[in-house]
């Protein structure tokens, strides 16, 4: 829903551009929370039909594939940290943006985020008092819009929706404009807004962070796709069908021919229950000898063996595999049975090949905006201008895990044959990646060396200094 909001403080201008945005959020809010409906397990189908009753669609079954298809990806797109070829990075507050800002976790749900929607979108923030010096924040499509300006390749301006009320009405906005914050906030008692407006040197200073942009898309699209969800919820309609089948089919028919209703009550004369009545429990039935039609005069049990329900496991098999195509996954990610798990590391990358490209992609998308935030919240943590950055930040640049699984053992045999091929990389931070070590573990071995290289440096300069001693003596 579109509310429509006239700020006094604001010019025509500014008013209109607020509203324009809010706009743009609720054109997308439908879409975007469906997909959020589905990525949660929250979407259950409407009753569609009168073949099945409708009772099994209160039943809320529904299922996670377009959860495991974001989550899958996601998982293969995860950020290591920034590197810096021109310099070092903690010397400039590299380690202060990372941790303060938790960025490990905040780029991560970013990304979900964008996988999901198309777009998320980060801010930065210069800390107020008892905050960091540079804060990086992470919004969804579901708050936060802006106007991409195509030939700068960069936004024109950003909205973000901080709080809204029960009805969904604005309470906190923020406009991001070049070199201008706006924030806007309503009072709960008064309804009287209050403006606030800050000057800054960075820009617009907002980035986009787009998951599989086109140029007619600049931010990005979802990756729950119409086909994906269609499927999920053929899906879903196939364990309704399920469940029917397993109420109505999974016992056994019986017809009983040549008795009367006194077959189904007992001794006192009360009916007997439901279940032993559908399930055949009647031990025994009187006959009518002196019945004058011999088919009335003995009773007879006919029995239908009950159905199977494998054509329902059946159907599900095959929509999860259509699904596993479509989400680029391999098919014993979702399928129910048929599938053998590969035995060899080839096996496994050939099963993985198109999820393991579509990360690839997805990280290449990821890394102008995630790079172009960190470099800002340096130079606001250094109180440098955006046009005054030194141009040796150009190479600090994001660094991601890689997307294969790679067994620890095979990734060590790899880099020893490429250290082996250039020796000079041995006892650096690039030679101790190729071995496969954490960033933990490099900083740790770095740190290492350079207090054995200490040691040694103080006991060769102690050295002449014992010698001169002794010939003094």
């Amino acid at each position: 829903m579109n509310f429509t909001v006239r700020i006094p403080d604001l010019s025509p201008d500014e008013n209109d551009l607020v509203n324009g945005l809010l706009e743009q959020i609720a054109h997308r809010s439908m879409g975007n929370r469906l997909r959020t409906s589905y990525y949660d397990g929250k979407r259950s189908i409407r009753q569609v039909g009168t073949l099945i009753p409708p009772q099994y669609y209160t039943l809320g079954l529904t299922l996670g594939w377009t959860g495991k298809a974001v989550d899958a990806l996601a998982r293969r797109c995860t950020l290591e940290g920034f590197v810096w070829s021109s310099g070092d990075l903690a010397s400039i507050g590299g380690d202060d943006v990372w941790n303060d800002n938790h960025l490990a976790a905040e780029v991560d749900a970013a990304i979900v985020s964008a996988i999901q929607h198309g777009p998320a979108f980060l801010v930065n923030t210069v800390g107020a008092d008892g905050e960091p010096d540079a804060l990086i924040h992470v919004k969804d499509a579901t708050e936060a819009t802006g106007e991409w300006n195509r030939r700068r390749r960069h936004l024109d301006n950003l909205l973000s929706v901080i709080a809204r009320d029960k009805d969904g009405r604005p309470l906190t906005l923020a406009l991001y404009l070049d070199g201008e914050t706006i924030t806007a906030h309503r009072d709960k008692a008064t309804l009287k807004w209050q403006v606030d407006r800050a000057d800054h040197v960075y820009g617009v200073p907002a980035e986009v962070v787009p998951y599989k942009p086109t140029p007619q898309r600049p931010f990005g699209r979802s990756r729950i796709s119409q086909p994906m969800m269609g499927l999920q919820d053929a899906a879903v309609r196939g364990l309704i069908r399920r469940e029917g089948h397993m109420d109505v089919y999974a016992y056994p028919d019986y017809w009983l021919l040549g008795a009367d209703e006194t077959a189904f009550v007992n001794a006192d004369g009360v009916q007997r229950d439901m279940w032993d009545i559908r399930l055949g429990r009647i031990k025994g039935i009187n006959d009518d000898k002196d019945e004058a039609n011999p088919q009335l005069a003995r009773a007879d049990v006919k029995h239908f063996p009950a159905a199977s329900p494998e054509s329902h496991w059946a159907d599900l098999n095959g929509l999860a595999k259509l699904f596993a195509r479509e989400a680029s996954l391999p098919d014993s990610a979702l399928a129910i049975s048929d599938m053998v798990n590969p035995t060899s590391a080839e096996s496994y990358d050939s099963s993985q090949y198109e999820l393991i490209a579509e990360a690839e992609g997805a990280v290449d998308n990821f890394t102008p905006a995630l790079r172009n935030s960190f470099v800002r919240a340096l130079a606001m943590r250094n109180g440098i201008a955006l046009k005054h950055i030194p141009v040796e930040w150009k190479s600090i640049d994001a660094q991601w895990r890689n997307p294969r699984y790679l067994a620890r053992s095979a990734v060590a045999d790899a880099g020893m044959k490429q250290l082996a091929a250039a020796p000079e990389l041995a006892g650096t931070e690039v030679g101790y990646e190729l071995l496969g070590l954490t960033p933990q573990q490099i900083k740790r071995a770095m740190a290492d060396r350079r207090r054995s290289t200490g040691r040694a440096v103080l006991e060769a300069l102690r050295q002449p200094a014992v010698t001169a001693d002794d010939n003094a003596d």
